[in-house]
């Protein structure tokens, strides 16, 4: 059939049809501010997932992330301990400048407070109407300080205190501003999940952000018998070894570990499942990693479990073993199923990432959004002149990443600042083996510069 007024068939009619709306869907999908949930581990290494080589137990739900969407694998911690990079990931700026550098303790709960008037996250998104929920532990402020949680996010559950966290059978959790007691016996963690996907369900039809900064695996190996049983014929060997940290005496803490990770993975599989139910999958965007490398605390073996995979280090080093996680984004319809994505990115992104995801203004930062790349737009990706990182402890650390190259220092509370730099090619030695500072003393010099301009001085936390 031919259209004598506009001169085209019925045919190309239909398909100019198809067009625009395809065109319409896309922009409708681009334009709407998707939900956001963050999910961060607590000491899980970048070999703690089945999906990224662990062999000794599965995670099928963390699996399904990974492969539903990108796979970040040059992606950092904000750095290698607790409340410095929730710090960095809250206010997208790296430990050289941002206000928590380590883990300050406060009596008799919580760790001290950041600034009432800091910006953060959830403080941004908020202005754009999303209601913003936190889940699991906090460490940026004490109960009732300018920096409670509550001075964040509209919803809090979970503890505020590292220190408490320390134990997964606390004898309390808090519940917004309310202290909400427990008697001891009553696993956290199941707690915790049920309330964030409560949280999910109340507000599906509004844009929310679901900030879930789980207790798992930190510290304590605590798991109910129900998920370690299936572990104890498995690590056999160890069914006389004793997990002591804080709460409960653990009996085969390596076995505990793998139901920890395994319990923790069902209670994602649940949380994925709750989005499918209530039809808002699409337009959510679910975002894993952890917080740093794996830890060596109550009894958990992480050589046992290859926990930090081809990486030399550990939780609270400034080497690629404790600072390099794995991301795993999934948004279905925008980010490439089962993709990879060598971009070179870390937790101080997240905030620059979101509030271009919301269409918020963002305040001046060190991030650099990911969002380009989760559409698949790599070829409009802004990428990192370096990224940097210090650490108090253990004598002073600093590290710094440019492009394949890995600089470290330490000892340099030692050395008043004066230690060498360690470089390495992370092209040809990604277990940071060969050190090769006398070959490329163009990068030395250039990383020196970095290490000294990067780095203010803070009245609180003192370098060397």
């Amino acid at each position: 059939m031919f259209d004598v007024q506009t001169g085209i068939t019925m045919q190309q009619r239909l398909i100019q049809i198809a067009l625009a709306l395809a065109c319409l869907l896309t922009t409708s999908a681009f334009a709407k501010s998707p939900n956001i949930i963050y999910i961060m581990l607590d000491d899980a290494g970048y070999g703690d997932f089945s999906c990224t080589g662990q062999k000794q137990f599965k995670t099928p739900n963390i699996d399904r992330i990974a492969h539903e969407g990108i796979t970040f694998t040059d992606h950092y911690s904000g750095s290698t301990v607790c409340a410095p990079t929730r710090c960095s990931l809250m206010t997208g700026l790296h430990t050289g400048h941002c206000y928590v550098r380590g883990n300050r303790e406060v009596q008799p709960e919580g760790q001290a407070p950041m600034p009432a008037d800091i910006i953060t996250i959830p403080r941004l998104l908020k202005k754009k109407g999303y209601v913003t929920g936190m889940f699991g532990k906090w460490g940026l402020g004490p109960p009732g300080s300018v920096s409670d949680p509550m001075e964040h996010f509209d919803r809090f559950y979970g503890y505020n205190c590292q220190r408490q966290a320390h134990t997964f059978y606390p004898t309390h959790l808090w519940d917004n501003r309310a202290k909400y007691p427990l008697d001891g016996k009553t696993y956290s963690s199941d707690l915790i999940n049920n309330q964030a996907l409560a949280f999910i369900r109340a507000n599906k039809d509004k844009p929310f952000f679901c900030y879930f900064p789980t207790t798992v695996p930190h510290a304590a190996m605590h798991a109910p018998e129900d998920s370690v049983a299936p572990f104890r014929k498995q690590f056999a060997e160890y069914e006389n070894t004793i997990g002591k940290y804080r709460g409960p005496l653990v009996k085969n803490p390596v076995a505990a570990f793998a139901g920890m990770m395994t319990r923790l993975d069902k209670s994602i599989g649940q949380l994925l499942d709750l989005l499918d139910e209530l039809g808002i999958a699409d337009n959510t965007i679910v975002m894993l990693t952890s917080d740093n490398g794996p830890h060596k605390e109550g009894g958990h073996k992480p050589d046992v479990f290859d926990s930090n995979g081809p990486f030399r280090g550990y939780k609270r080093d400034l080497t690629e073993g404790g600072i390099r996680l794995p991301l795993f984004v999934r948004w279905p319809g925008v980010a490439k199923a089962n993709s990879k994505s060598a971009h070179i990115c870390a937790h101080w992104d997240m905030l620059a990432t979101f509030c271009e995801l919301a269409d918020v203004d963002a305040p001046k930062n060190d991030g650099v959004s990911i969002v380009p790349t989760l559409r698949g737009q790599t070829g409009k990706q802004k990428k990192h002149d370096y990224l940097y990182w210090e650490f108090h402890e253990r004598g002073g650390k600093q590290a710094v990443r440019i492009g394949k190259w890995k600089g470290l220092r330490e000892n340099l509370r030692k050395t008043k600042g004066k230690s060498p730099l360690q470089l390495y090619d992370l092209s040809k030695d990604i277990g940071e083996t060969k050190n090769v500072a006398a070959d490329h003393p163009d990068i030395v010099a250039k990383m020196m510069k970095i290490c000294d301009t990067a780095h203010v001085d803070s009245k609180i936390f003192k370098f060397y």
